[in-house]
């Protein structure tokens, strides 16, 4: 067995281990990236919800820039590898899967352009080797850190890997069971005396975890072409699960608002004038082929393997409903047989995504779980913001926690309403082992909060700061429990952060890029400058100092503001310069 040592080791390729192994690398980390798979990218790719869940601040600040990256590296492929039309052309922010929307800009990508855009920036990152079709099969532990990580290969030669940090960037969480204490994670809903939270059940309940979905691609062809699949297995047991009316989507087509196919539609032939985009396209995913009965992680292998076929079989047969009794929109009789699956999207005859779609993973018992009364808007909680976390390392919003339900197991759906968050850095570390940390999904969330940390902008966000938490940690002989435990280090490592492009605070009218921008989000992360009582969340960085903020802040870092000091920027400024943020 051959050893190998890396600084930084990732197992897991989704989409925030990703976004790790770039950032820690990129910070001068010598990272491995392995997976079992040869697809990057997760949700955004080979689980094919290419069209993310994101907001209206998304292309500025609510999302890091190397996020962003991604997004404006997958417009240009766009730009000098197909011809746009005047309509595609026009927009300010491409998306190439439908029109520009000034209010809130969207975005999405093919799921097999996606991974390849991905795996460009991998390989362009200094210092990073890429392991694909690579399986741990083992943990060597010593006292409260992992010593080794033992992987076979693609050609079955197993090689034992040696890290400073290990990152868990699996969808599901799996090196969770392997290196921590049984009490030390959990999974499913946890109970009311666990978490405190309005809502959750008596008594813990392993069990209630978000449904799966096994994504599949669809291109919408002129009538009357005919792409009719085969009846597929189950479809008599399923067909009374299939709908298209599911929440705002009440139309499989017609009509201005969202639709069933426009709602992940990830390319619109309006956009193109070139053949090899001629025809829209979409995924389908929508509580119709939720697979509702029983979810996975199980604990056992070869159920998940069952539970994932019968996901399967019940999105390829919401397909064959769609092509032959759906209601046509224009009650010109049933199915739509132009429907034909997107072969292209995934590599796959049936259009099928090559792994389920994961909205709920195993998760650590860290420093920091975030809670539902931290986040959610309530009498307690009136914003403009949600808890204020000085050890911030990231933010994200979105409409609401997001949670869909699974009636299998009589556990029911949520959508609670949020305001915009914090990442606590506290959140990505277990409370004993010293070198694992956390880069998905399985940070320190519950069922609920995970409804929204599971994002696609999220996940990038954790696995980003998580990757340069561990980078961090290398360079100045550290460990984030030091990290987490030491004012003077987390500021250090926020300031890191911020040279990344990943902000800490949400402001809405200082954007990266500005020589304030640094300064102004250590201002608000520090809660010296926290913009109380402005309901847009703007810091008004030309606004002149009032007496009671000089008075205050002055009480908050123990020395007078000079007098020359003048607008809120220019504050702001200064107390970064003299280390007071």
């Amino acid at each position: 067995m051959a050893d190998e040592q890396y600084d930084v080791l990732v197992i897991g390729s989704s989409l925030g281990g990703v976004a790790a192994a770039i950032r820690a690398a990129e910070m001068g980390a010598a990272v491995c990236l392995i997976d079992p798979g040869e697809w990057v990218g997760g949700q955004f790719t080979s689980q094919g919800v290419s069209k993310p869940d994101e907001h209206k601040y998304i292309e500025t600040v609510g999302s890091t820039a190397s996020y962003r990256q991604f997004k404006n590296n997958v417009r240009a492929w766009y730009r000098a590898n197909a011809t746009l039309s005047a309509v595609g052309s026009s927009q300010p922010i491409f998306n190439p899967g439908g029109p520009y929307v000034a209010s809130q800009p969207q975005f999405a990508v093919e799921p097999k352009l996606g991974d390849t855009i991905l795996k460009q920036m991998i390989a362009a990152a200094p210092g990073l080797t890429w392991r694909p079709n690579t399986t741990v099969t083992g943990f060597e532990l010593s006292d409260d850190a992992i010593a080794a990580v033992k992987a076979n290969g693609a050609d079955g030669s197993e090689t034992r890997y040696v890290a400073s940090y290990v990152l868990d960037a699996t969808d599901l969480g799996d090196c969770l069971p392997q290196v921590l204490r049984e009490d030390e994670w959990v999974v499913g809903a946890e109970s009311h005396a666990d978490t405190g939270e309005a809502g959750a059940p008596a008594k813990a309940q392993p069990k209630w975890i978000q449904p799966i979905t096994v994504v599949c691609a669809v291109e919408h062809r002129p009538a009357p072409e005919n792409h009719t699949i085969p009846e597929p297995p189950n479809y008599a047991a399923n067909r009374s699960k299939y709908h298209v009316k599911d929440g705002v989507i009440t139309t499989m087509f017609a009509g201005g608002g969202t639709t069933g196919f426009n709602y992940r539609q990830y390319l619109d032939a309006r956009n193109f004038d070139d053949p090899n985009f001629r025809y829209d396209r979409t995924t389908l995913n929508t509580g119709a082929n939720d697979y509702d009965e029983e979810s996975i992680p199980t604990g056992d292998p070869k159920r998940d393997a069952q539970i994932v076929q019968a996901a399967r079989d019940l999105s390829l047969g919401f397909l064959y409903w769609l092509q032959t009794e759906c209601p046509r929109d224009d009650h010109s009789g049933n199915g739509y047989p132009e429907l034909r699956p997107a072969s292209e999207a995934f590599g796959s005859d049936d259009g099928m995504a090559p792994v389920a779609y994961i909205r709920e993973s195993r998760r650590i018992k860290a420093l920091k779980t975030i809670v539902r009364s931290e986040i959610e808007q309530s009498r307690a909680n009136t914003g403009p913001r949600a808890a204020l976390f000085d050890d911030s390392c990231g933010v994200g919003t979105y409409a609401f926690m997001d949670g869909h339900a699974l009636p299998g197991q009589h556990m029911s759906g949520f959508w609670i309403n949020i305001w915009p968050v914090q990442i606590p850095l506290r959140a990505l570390i277990p409370k004993r082992v010293t070198n694992l940390l956390a880069a998905c999904k399985n940070i320190g969330t519950t069922h609920f909060t995970s409804g929204l940390y599971r994002l696609h902008p999220f996940e990038w966000n954790v696995g980003e700061s998580a990757g340069a938490l561990a980078a961090f940690c290398v360079a100045q002989d550290t460990t984030p429990h030091d990290v987490a435990g030491d004012q003077h280090l987390t500021r250090e490592y926020q300031r890191a952060l911020l040279e990344q492009g990943i902000p800490l605070y949400w402001w809405t009218d200082v954007q990266p890029g500005d020589p304030i921008w640094a300064a102004v989000q250590m201002a608000g992360a520090t809660k010296v400058m926290t913009g109380d009582g402005n309901r847009e969340m703007k810091f008004n960085p030309d606004d002149s100092v009032s007496d009671d903020t000089r008075s205050a802040i002055a009480a908050k870092i123990g020395a007078d503001v000079p007098d020359g000091i003048d607008t809120r920027g220019h504050l702001a400024q200064w107390l970064f310069e003299q280390g007071h943020t």
